[in-house]
């Protein structure tokens, strides 16, 4: 079985760890948070970071990346160094990224199915829709028993190959960063808020609602498995709340008739699904 462990995930900084629970290995998608945290929150977890065995870039954004590297000297002193998988548009986009590449061993992405295999797991990348040099979520299978965690955050809208991924999982992480009203009468300039509600932004709650509501019943029709967790990902702080993301998911999965627990990932304290 796998579990999934949001140690961040917001405006400030982003990591999450995918464990493979049989074995206590794990890979880390994203690390825009300081070492203090990573390691604080890992062991609030009960995860060893000395198992991380990858480390994958959903994008070359600084909330995703800023952390990298200080993290993987870190580990390095633990003897663990574990390669980082990224695209080469982000790592040519990000002077974090860059600086990574030269001490480190950073792969380019592949794409497709198995694309990665390692600590256990299958780990598939599939296109998001953002306004970064690529960017991607990640479909992560038990390569043993095909339990199953979809991770999709950073989108202004679900594309055709995330919807795919997305279906027949357990744990299914989803962003859900606005709302469109809170954004509307927020503080921030008005061509931030036109960034954020545009295709390649964020997605809202409301969007998170229409896509868990269509992937339940799809997964439903076709007879595979229903999500038991959904995480609220990516929640702002300045537009949205982190009551009103998860009543939100809360009543879509209601509506669809999944009895799914609702959570939300939380920019400044530890979520675990499992």
């Amino acid at each position: 079985m796998l579990a999934l462990h949001v140690l961040a995930s917001g405006s400030s900084g982003n990591a999450a760890v995918v464990e493979n629970t049989a074995t206590g290995a794990g890979v880390l998608i994203d690390c825009g948070i300081c070492k203090r945290d990573f390691l604080n929150r890992c062991d609030e977890a009960g995860f060893d970071p000395g198992r991380i065995q990858a480390m994958f870039v959903t994008h070359e954004h600084g909330d995703h990346v800023k952390g990298l590297g200080v993290v993987l000297r870190g580990l390095a002193k633990i003897g663990n160094v574990p390669p980082v998988f990224a695209a080469g548009a982000c790592t040519a986009n990000s002077s974090a990224l860059a600086k990574v590449a030269e001490a480190f061993d950073v792969r380019e992405m592949a794409t497709g199915p198995g694309a990665v295999e390692i600590a256990g797991m299958r780990i598939i990348p599939f296109a998001t829709s953002h306004d970064a040099a690529a960017s991607f979520g990640f479909r992560i299978e038990d390569a043993t028993d095909g339990d199953a965690v979809g991770y999709l955050t950073d989108s202004g809208i679900v594309t055709a190959q995330a919807h795919a991924a997305l279906r027949d999982v357990r744990i299914l992480a989803l962003e859900s960063n606005h709302d469109p009203k809170m954004l509307a009468a927020g503080p921030y300039p008005y061509i931030i808020k036109q960034r954020i509600a545009s295709n390649s932004g964020h997605l809202s709650n409301g969007q998170a609602a229409a896509e868990l509501s269509t992937l339940v019943a799809e997964s439903r029709a076709a007879g595979q498995r229903l999500p038991q967790t959904v995480v609220a990902m990516h929640v702002s702080q300045n537009n949205n709340d982190y009551s009103l993301a998860r009543r939100t998911l809360e009543a879509a999965l209601g509506d669809a008739g999944c009895y799914a627990e609702a959570l939300c990932g939380y920019q400044a304290r530890l979520t675990t699904a499992r």
